[in-house]
């Protein structure tokens, strides 16, 4: 039987988290919080980098694994953020705070689910919980620097806001940095080739442009410009180069190679996929690899198991 206790910890255990600051590859505060955790409900844990895993203690290799996983780092508050981020306050019986929501309350709700199965016998399956570091920037340091750790996963349900909707696939990630170039000049004079206006033009494209092909499972292809900016310290000049940025949401439907041919043969900017953008993997064969450990192929689960690009 579920149990009061059960409830009231995870309550506790996410005002911690949220108490402290765990920016992506910051997250040593909340890392040594869920060890603790661990540790006082007795539980045999790992650790690697930031990332915290444990097996069910009768764990049988004989046996399928289902991985519970979500993520302990958050984005930095933005602007807008009218409260302290890092007090966890209750006002009307809901929690406030960064983090509570993406993914803090995930995480604590698939750590009690592990608890009350933690000493099961004769289960059916294993069961596996990761809470890890870096999601919200695709780094390597978060769950990929783990996969090898943990035992073949069979299944995995993964804790992100959805609004308890049960969402069976993810789409990829795919960031571009994209510079438009101009000529400088003096703003008085009829000079220069604004950058700006060159920028403008592409930035049209990408809010006009529909990827042809719509996956059955989860929709369009989505692009949206998220930042932009000239080296500019003066208003009086026309910026000989502007840049922004491009945050481009895959489907199964391209690979992100091809995603970027259309992307480059649309626009005049230079175009530069970032560091770190993730999934669907860059190779027909890859992408075969994926959904074969996703369980993609078959539409059954969001899967945390992304392959970060380099």
């Amino acid at each position: 039987m579920w149990n009061q206790q059960r409830y009231e910890d995870a309550v506790q255990l996410l005002k911690s988290l949220i108490a402290m600051p765990s920016f992506s590859r910051e997250e040593d505060g909340t890392a040594a919080i869920l060890g603790r955790f661990m540790e006082e409900h007795g539980v045999r844990y790992n650790r690697h980098l930031n990332n915290i895993w444990a097996l069910n203690r009768h764990f049988d290799p004989a046996k399928p694994t289902i991985l519970l996983n979500s993520h302990h780092d958050t984005v930095k508050p933005n602007p807008q953020y009218t409260r302290d981020p890092f007090d966890p306050a209750v006002e009307d019986g809901k929690l406030f705070g960064l983090g509570s929501n993406d993914a803090g309350g995930c995480l604590v709700s698939l750590l009690a689910a592990f608890l009350h199965f933690y000493e099961v016998e004769n289960l059916p399956y294993n069961i596996a919980i990761a809470a890890t570091a870096e999601e919200e920037i695709s780094g390597i340091n978060g769950i990929e620097s783990i996969l090898h750790l943990l035992p073949q996963i069979d299944f995995a349900i993964v804790g992100e806001p959805t609004k308890t909707d049960l969402a069976v696939a993810e789409k990829g990630l795919m960031v571009l940095d994209c510079v438009a170039h101009g000529k400088a000049g003096h703003a008085a004079r009829d000079e220069g080739d604004n950058a700006v206006y060159h920028a403008l033009d592409d930035i049209n494209w990408f809010r006009n442009y529909r990827f042809p092909n719509v996956s059955d499972t989860l929709g369009p292809v989505k692009m949206s410009v998220t930042v932009i900016h000239t080296s500019n310290k003066a208003h009086n000049v026309v910026p000989a180069e502007c840049s922004f940025v491009v945050d481009c949401r895959a489907t199964d439907q391209y690979t992100l190679e091809e995603m970027l041919e259309t992307i480059r043969a649309n626009v005049k900017c230079d175009v530069t996929p970032a560091p770190c953008a993730c999934g669907p993997p860059s190779s027909r064969r890859s992408t075969r690899s994926y959904r074969q450990v996703s369980g993609w192929e078959n539409n059954y689960m969001v899967h945390p198991l992304r392959l970060t690009r380099h």
